[in-house]
């Protein structure tokens, strides 16, 4: 059967093609809602570099007293606002707010995760769901003040075992460790772990 997205500008790289026609047909699990948790999505974008090499975005976000989730390494996102109209809106909103991605311009919206929650009654109460869109290789950065650095990992390097191992975090004054991602200096844990395995399961 020929893939739908074979002629698609953006998905020439045989992988991410792969990628695509996965999450597309995936039918998002919702998490429970009880209680009166917040809602919020995250961006998962791709893009590819060159036949051979995709990568994601990831972001640093900056440190802020009172931020749960200050100075960790995560995705592009944020709380859904009244005037968004979708929690698609609201991942392609907080994207280009913090980074100066318009997915909608530079991209587009492949589909959706499994919606989940934290883990620790320590972190706010909210689901996420996570969107995968796709954008052009020279797609240029605007950082906001909400995120300290930006970096685009490989896809490859991600789905390595080897990468995927417990690691040490510091957080709220506590040392632990944690399931990760660990790339040089630079581990991914938490939610973006969670969110990072969930699609790696769809994908395997």
């Amino acid at each position: 059967m020929t893939s739908r997205f074979v002629d698609h500008p953006l998905l020439s790289n045989s992988e991410l093609r792969f990628l695509a026609e996965r999450v597309a047909a995936h039918e998002p699990a919702l998490a429970e809602t009880d209680g009166t948790p917040r809602r919020a999505a995250v961006a998962l974008v791709f893009r590819a570099v060159s036949d051979e090499v995709v990568e994601l975005l990831v972001i640093r976000r900056a440190e802020h007293p009172g931020d749960p989730w200050s100075g960790q390494m995560g995705l592009p996102g944020g709380r859904q606002e009244p005037n968004d109209a979708s929690l698609e809106d609201t991942a392609i909103r907080e994207t280009f707010e913090e980074t100066g991605i318009d997915i909608r311009t530079d991209g587009w919206v492949i589909g959706a995760l499994d919606e989940l929650r934290p883990r620790t009654p320590l972190l706010p109460a909210i689901i996420v769901r996570p969107y995968v869109a796709v954008v052009r290789p020279n797609v240029s950065l605007a950082l906001s003040a909400e995120v300290a650095d930006t970096l685009w990992l490989p896809w490859r390097t991600l789905r390595d075992v080897a990468t995927q191992r417990d690691a040490v975090v510091h957080i709220r004054g506590e040392t632990r460790t944690e399931p990760s991602f660990v790339i040089g200096e630079t581990v991914v844990w938490g939610m973006t772990n969670r969110i990072l395995r969930s699609l790696l399961r769809l994908l395997d």
